[in-house]
């Protein structure tokens, strides 16, 4: 069983969806503290002259400390629906596959999301779908699991049954193998080598876009592309051949 676990996250990257695709089961860490400039409600898309953020708004005042993923709320007080949408359609309207997800995406913005979880498990879900990723998902919050840090993460795995845990790259700054090892759990870590693909406008390739940019303009490739030249971990990761 190869596990990995990371935070939800708005329209993620290439690599979370590959640490997924390698994995027998992904549980997502959705019960922890948000972090302020992370991921979690905000990515990268690429535009005329580079990138730009597309980043939701969430109520944090006074909230620090106590604010578990779960329960962060979006602040709808501005137009910040209308504007993604708007900066989707804008800058990947002519990409080859954009008509093919535009409804999905329209639709998802013309709802009012009250916390950012949801939001994120909508779309991730369905990205999940159309990339044909059947890995299984756990959300923390379902499991009762204490701990901080590598020892959530050693307690996750072990609920998990896990043999082998496949750690973001980060993982290697705070995780003690030993640890792992003392109950039979083997740690892997991502290194994910970021393929290059035709993108919409001229210029240089912009890596660490969110996926959106690789499945508007390369469809039905994309699984392929995301999961190419990267090294196998283990001989029963289900689309690594």
């Amino acid at each position: 069983m190869i596990v990995s676990i990371n935070q939800p996250a708005y329209l993620p990257w290439l690599g979370y969806f590959q640490r997924i695709a390698v994995s027998d089961l992904h549980i997502v860490l959705d019960h922890v503290q948000f972090e302020k400039n992370s991921f979690t409600n905000r990515n990268k898309i690429k535009i005329a002259n580079g990138w730009c953020w597309l980043t939701v708004p969430v109520k944090t005042k006074d909230r620090f400390g106590n604010l578990a993923i779960k329960s962060l709320e979006i602040d709808n007080s501005t137009n910040w629906r209308v504007k993604h949408w708007q900066t989707m359609r804008h800058n990947y309207g002519k990409a080859p596959y954009f008509q093919q997800h535009s409804s999905f995406f329209k639709s998802v913005y013309q709802r009012e999301w009250q916390y950012l979880s949801d939001l994120c498990r909508e779309i991730t879900n369905y990205l999940l779908e159309v990339l044909k990723i059947n890995t299984s998902l756990l959300f923390s919050s379902e499991i009762n699991t204490e701990g901080i840090k590598d020892e959530l993460i050693l307690n996750l795995c072990q609920k998990a049954r896990a043999i082998t845990y496949l750690s973001g790259r980060l993982g290697q700054n705070y995780i003690r193998e030993e640890l792992f090892k003392e109950k039979g759990i083997q740690v892997e870590y991502q290194n994910y080598h970021h393929p290059q693909y035709l993108q919409c406008w001229r210029g240089n390739f912009e890596p660490y876009m969110s996926i959106v940019d690789l499945l508007f303009n390369c469809g039905s490739q994309s699984l392929d592309i995301l999961i190419k030249d990267q090294k196998a971990i283990q001989t029963q990761a289900k689309y690594l051949v």
